[in-house]
């Protein structure tokens, strides 16, 4: 005897049984199981990752620095800094002190432009105080970052990861509604190799890749305006051609760009090294039009 079909009787037929089943698996088809939630009194519309498959590059550079074009676009912005035992988005951004909270959860700390920062460094008794963590309290900490902080409504959150494609990349593709990742790389050999790991991940797991920072690039001399490409002859445009990416923009050996970072004055740097960046990340995630109404 056949269960109860669960269909409308009226219009059943010899294949409701098939067709009800269908309906069934897809109600009960849970989100990605992973996938932690938001902070209840918290709206982010867009998240993206800063990747690279090695250190050094300028991931929180390149992070630092869209966040302060968006934010100066119009969105409101915010940087998550899921590099544990090497936070430096507070330092670029010039944040001092300790995150608060209450009930709700952790407040982000608000930069003089209005940029919501968390990191662990926020949450130490100084910024010297090493992180001696094992990978899964490491991977956790990322998680409550998005479960227990009050972001508040945000349009973009950029996420500054940790380099490779260990616990913390994992976490964050798992648990974290991230919509695209961005590489960031250096011109010398082994650039190619890095990429193709950061691609081969987000590819495994099903994350889009909205194109490469080349930081370090050249160095232009203040005085003839002459370009020397200090590191050997840049190999982004091949690379992304191979792999159909996106450049997304070239940052320089900037001194002064430096001592921004050095000071925790990033945002009151007017260089446009990512504007080009920034408009393609619209365009690819349609935010445009969306974010500002």
């Amino acid at each position: 005897m056949k269960d109860e079909c669960s269909c409308d009787k009226t219009s059943c037929d010899e294949n409701c049984e098939e067709s009800c089943e269908r309906k069934a698996e897809k109600r009960e088809t849970p989100k990605n199981s992973f996938e932690a939630e938001l902070n209840a009194s918290s709206s982010v519309k867009h998240v993206i990752g800063v990747v690279s498959g090695k250190g050094g590059v300028g991931k929180s550079l390149v992070t630092s620095l869209l966040a302060v074009l968006f934010n100066k676009k119009g969105y409101k912005t915010a940087v998550l800094d899921a590099d544990i035992t090497g936070p430096s988005i507070p330092k670029i951004f010039g944040i001092t002190g300790r995150a608060e909270g209450n009930d709700l959860g952790l407040f982000p700390k608000q930069t003089n432009g209005g940029i919501g920062i968390m990191s662990v460094n926020l949450l130490l008794d100084t910024e010297e105080t090493p992180v001696i963590w094992r990978g899964p309290l490491i991977a956790n900490t990322v998680k409550q970052f998005w479960t227990d902080v009050v972001w508040d409504n945000i349009d973009f959150m950029f996420v500054d990861m940790p380099p490779g494609t260990g616990d913390v990349p994992l976490t964050v593709f798992q648990s974290l509604p991230v919509d695209g990742i961005i590489i960031v790389t250096s011109p010398q050999d082994l650039v190619s190799m890095i990429v193709n790991k950061a691609v081969a991940m987000a590819k495994m797991m099903n994350i889009p890749v909205l194109g490469i920072v080349e930081n370090m690039s050249y160095y232009q001399c203040p005085d003839c305006g002459r370009k020397e490409e200090i590191f050997g002859k840049s190999k982004l445009a091949e690379t992304a051609a191979q792999l159909g990416l996106d450049v997304l923009g070239r940052i320089p050996i900037d001194p002064s760009l430096a001592r921004l970072c050095d000071e925790g004055k990033i945002e009151d740097g007017n260089n446009e090294y990512l504007s080009h960046a920034a408009e393609l990340i619209e365009k690819k995630l349609h935010a445009g039009k969306e974010t500002k109404e």
